[in-house]
C-alpha cells in the first residue's frame, strides 16, 4: 500500500523583487534637486562658477599661482611693459603687476562675501519678522528699511568713508553691510509673505510648533531662494563698490593690495602704460561678470517659469 504524501507546510512566497525605476524614483523630489539638474546641463554657470572657484582659490591660495613677493619693487623696473618674462609688466614702484593682481584677488573676495553674509542675516532676520508678523512690526521694519534704502549706496558709502579716522578693511565692510542690506529684505519679506498662509505653515500651527520652529523649519526654506539669488549676483555688486571707492580715494589705502587701488593708480598713466589698468580692469571685470551670470543661472533654475 503506498503511502501518500502531503506537504506538511507551504513554502513562504518570496517577496516580489522591486520594479526599476526612473531616474528619479526613490529620491525626494525638490526645488533643489531640480535645479541642480538644469545647472549641471547650462554652459553658463559651469563657466562663471569655474572662474568664481579660481578666483576664490586664487584668494585664499596665492602662492598656487606665483611665486613672487608684491612687497619686493625694486625702483629700477618702474613702469616696465610686459615681457615674457613677467606677463604683466611693473607698476610705478616696480613691483611685479601680476603678482600684485592674483594677491588683489583676496581682498575683492573677503569684502564681497563678507558683506553679502551679514547683510543676508541682517535681511533674513528683519524680512522674516516683517513677512510672518505682518501688522505694526511689518509697518516699524517697512519704514525703518525704506528710509536706509533711500540713502544712495556709493554716495553714503563715500560720506561715512570720508569721516571715519581709518579707511580699513573693517570700516569699509561695515559700511558696506549698513548700506547694502535692504533690497534683500525686501525680498525676503515678500518671499515670507508668499508662504505663510500655505497648508504646511497652517498644519504646522495646528500641530502646536512655535513660531521660532516655524519661520526656521518651515517658512524661510521656502522662501529663501530669490535671496539666495540675489546674494549671489550681490557679491559682484560689492567688488565693484569697493573697487569704486578704493578708486575715489575713500576706500582702502595703500599699502593695501587692492584691484580699485591698481586702477586708481593707473588712471594719470593710462596712454603711457596702459597695462597698469588693463590686468586688473580684466580681473575685476571677470569676477563681477561671473557672479553676475552664475545669479542669472541660478534664478533660471530656481524658477520652472523660466525654463
Amino acid at each position: 500500500m503506498s503511502e501518500t504524501r502531503t506537504p506538511v507546510a507551504t513554502e513562504q512566497a518570496a517577496p516580489a523583487p522591486p520594479e526599476e525605476s526612473e531616474e528619479l524614483s526613490g529620491r525626494k523630489a525638490s526645488l533643489w534637486a531640480d535645479a541642480w539638474r538644469e545647472l549641471r546641463h547650462n554652459p553658463i554657470f559651469l563657466v562663471s562658477a569655474s572662474l568664481v572657484v579660481i578666483f576664490a582659490v586664487m584668494a585664499a591660495f596665492p602662492q598656487l599661482f606665483t611665486d613672487g613677493d608684491p612687497r619686493n619693487c625694486p625702483l629700477e623696473r618702474s613702469l616696465g611693459s610686459p615681457s615674457a618674462e613677467h606677463w604683466f609688466g611693473f607698476d610705478l614702484q616696480g613691483c611685479d603687476y601680476y603678482t600684485l593682481v592674483v594677491y588683489g584677488a583676496r581682498v575683492s573676495m573677503v569684502i564681497g562675501t563678507v558683506v553679502t553674509f551679514f547683510s543676508v542675516l541682517i535681511a533674513l532676520v528683519l524680512g522674516s519678522l516683517a513677512g510672518y508678523y505682518g501688522g505694526l512690526v511689518d509697518t516699524v521694519i517697512s519704514r525703518f528699511t525704506d528710509v536706509v534704502f533711500g540713502l544712495p549706496f556709493i554716495l553714503g558709502a563715500i560720506v561715512v568713508l570720508s569721516v571715519v579716522s581709518e579707511q580699513s578693511l573693517f570700516w569699509v565692510v561695515v559700511v558696506l553691510v549698513l548700506l547694502g542690506w535692504t533690497t534683500m529684505t525686501r525680498l525676503t519679506r515678500s518671499s515670507v509673505l508668499s508662504v505663510r498662509d500655505a497648508d504646511y505653515v497652517k498644519a504646522a500651527k495646528a500641530l502646536g510648533a512655535g513660531d521660532l520652529r516655524i519661520l526656521t523649519r518651515h517658512v524661510l526654506p521656502n522662501a529663501i531662494a530669490p535671496v539666495i539669488v540675489y546674494a549671489t549676483i550681490y557679491i559682484g555688486i560689492i567688488i565693484a563698490a569697493e573697487a569704486a571707492l578704493s578708486f575715489l580715494g575713500v576706500g582702502l589705502q595703500l599699502p593695501a593690495i587692492s584691484w580699485g587701488l591698481m586702477i586708481s593708480e593707473a588712471d594719470t598713466r593710462v596712454l603711457s602704460s596702459p597695462h597698469l589698468l588693463l590686468f586688473p580692469g580684466l580681473f575685476l571685470s571677470l569676477t563681477v561678470l561671473s557672479f553676475i551670470l552664475m545669479g542669472d543661472a541660478l534664478r533660471d533654475a530656481l524658477d520652472p517659469k523660466l525654463r
